[in-house]
């Protein structure tokens, strides 16, 4: 007795825990009708009860039996541009000795379920499915995991089997290459002087007299020989170009979500024309940095991205970069066109002085324009395939 109990209560639980809300309120119903009828000697009560627990059990035939599927969920590619096609395939087999019922195959795909019909597998037998995932937007969707799922004609009952992990598909945001004259705005600072002078540097300048505590190694012995006076040279300080792309993430500081949309494929854009170039490169937003160690990092944490309404706006986006890259050489702040000049132009003195700044408007459909703020370049981008003559505009 005990050996049945041990054997049976697994697949009890089991059919139990494959109930629907329709199951349960037919087994609840049941169950009163067989208490009402018992009590009260009514019989058509019982023959409610007893028809009831005859399509229950007669559900639970429909569930139980193993199903033994090898399925194979696979990604054309994992990271895609919006717009581009991203297809997909999923393979079942039956690699088991029996027939295999039809069934329903379920792949949860972002919020949307695709849902494949399996018919009847012999041993041996394969099917396969192909799908296509829309990608009008950028957005990570997590497709899969595969799960079967088996239902009796009544509803009562349904069972389901995880048979894949899921798979991260990344629908990156457009970019544009800046190929040519239009990366001067990255130019190599490297081995080019600053204004601020130096006691040990590639780039000479000018002479100075001995003061106590400058390295000998630096003194100029002719000129000493000629005036009498230790005379030691004095170097300006060289700069190794490092770019800083601060993304506004603030939904206040733009038109539309197109706009939204522009300024993410124009940091893109922006940060990969550095990566290609191998120059150092920091992306940020008001929630921190951005990892930007290759392109695919860049893009994948551009694609996580999401704008929010907030307080910090573009002025403290530009205090935060000015903190965070204290060692920047070209600042480019992109942002929308909902940002005042007296808000660009706070934002512009954020930045710490001898660092160039730029800063990139979007607006989608307005025409490209360029204007001065201060010292601060406004650059106006409509669309992203303007930026590569914008951008040769903002450093002319």
């Amino acid at each position: 007795m005990d050996a049945a109990r041990r054997r049976w209560w697994p697949r009890a639980a089991a059919a139990a825990g494959s109930m629907t809300p329709l199951g349960w309120s037919a087994a609840a119903l049941a169950a009163g009708f067989w208490a009402a009828g018992g009590m009260l000697g009514w019989r058509e009560l019982l023959i409610a009860a007893a028809f009831l627990t005859l399509v229950l059990v007669a559900a639970v035939g429909f569930i139980v039996g193993r199903q033994s599927y090898a399925v194979r969920l696979d990604l054309a590619r994992t990271r895609v541009a919006v717009g581009d096609d991203a297809v997909g395939s999923l393979t079942v087999g039956n690699p088991g000795a029996r027939m295999l019922l039809p069934a329903t195959l379920e792949l949860p795909v972002g919020a949307a379920t695709a849902v494949f019909e399996l018919p009847r597998m012999a041993p041996g037998d394969e099917h396969e499915e192909l799908f296509r995932i829309p990608t009008q937007r950028r957005a990570m969707i997590v497709v899969g995991p595969v799960e079967s799922v088996r239902r009796d004609p009544f509803g009562l009952m349904g069972r389901r089997l995880v048979w894949t992990d899921p798979v991260d598909l990344f629908v990156h945001p457009r970019t544009v290459g800046l190929q040519g004259s239009a990366t001067g705005f990255i130019k190599d600072l490297e081995g080019l002087p600053t204004r601020e002078l130096s006691t040990a540097d590639v780039a000479f300048h000018a002479l100075r007299e001995y003061v106590p505590g400058d390295d000998r190694r630096h003194i100029h012995w002719k000129t000493t020989a000629r005036t009498g006076t230790l005379m030691v040279r004095q170097f300006e300080e060289t700069r190794r170009s490092h770019l800083a792309v601060a993304l506004s993430g603030n939904t206040a500081d733009y038109g539309s979500e197109a706009d939204l949309e522009l300024a993410v494929s124009v940091a893109g854009s922006l940060g990969l024309q550095a990566i290609r170039e191998q120059r150092d490169l920091t992306v940020l937003s008001q929630d921190g940095q951005i990892r930007s160690g290759s392109g695919r990092i860049l893009l994948d944490g551009l694609t996580r991205f999401e704008g929010r309404e907030r307080r910090e706006g573009t002025r403290e986006l530009a205090a935060l970069t000015s903190d965070s890259v204290p060692n920047a050489s070209v600042v480019i702040l992109v942002t929308g066109t909902a940002v005042s000049a007296s808000v660009l132009r706070s934002a512009a003195a954020a930045i710490s002085p001898g660092i160039r700044c730029l800063a990139v408007r979007c607006s989608e459909g307005e025409p490209p324009g360029r204007r001065e703020i201060a010292d601060l370049t406004v650059l106006t981008c409509g669309a992203l395939d303007d930026l590569p003559a914008l951008i040769r505009k903002g450093t002319a």
